[in-house]
């Protein structure tokens, strides 16, 4: 039986429709609050190394104007230790299945959704 994690915050709409996408197809869902529990450095890496940094964050959220991040020039490491404290600067959610990955609910997320599944 397929399984998929997914990280999220619970405000977030994104991770609401991919959770209920899944749940329709009777998937089973590993739900990652990220208010609750953060993300650790090796699993949002992971995510770094397929997308790459800028498709991770959400350059059109308040976080990203709030943190100043539109004016700040900072180094990848640093901006990855920003994204780990505040979930908020990620485009989420985050969709994880064995190796696919999937970021955000844009078309081609979701594309990478009907992948995970069987």
């Amino acid at each position: 039986m397929a399984e998929v994690q997914i990280f999220g915050t619970k405000k977030s709409k994104g991770a609401r429709a991919a959770e209920r996408f899944f749940k329709e197809r009777r998937v089973k869902v590993h739900y990652v609050d990220l208010a609750q529990r953060p993300m650790s450095k090796g699993e949002l890496t992971r995510f770094v190394q397929k997308f790459g940094l800028n498709a991770l964050l959400d350059m059109d959220g308040k976080a990203y104007r709030d943190a100043g991040l539109e004016y700040l020039r900072v180094s990848d490491e640093s901006l990855l230790g920003k994204m780990l404290d505040s979930p908020d600067l990620l485009r989420l959610p985050l969709v994880r299945s064995g190796k696919v990955l999937a970021v955000g609910e844009d078309a081609a997320a979701k594309a990478a959704w009907a992948e995970m599944v069987p």
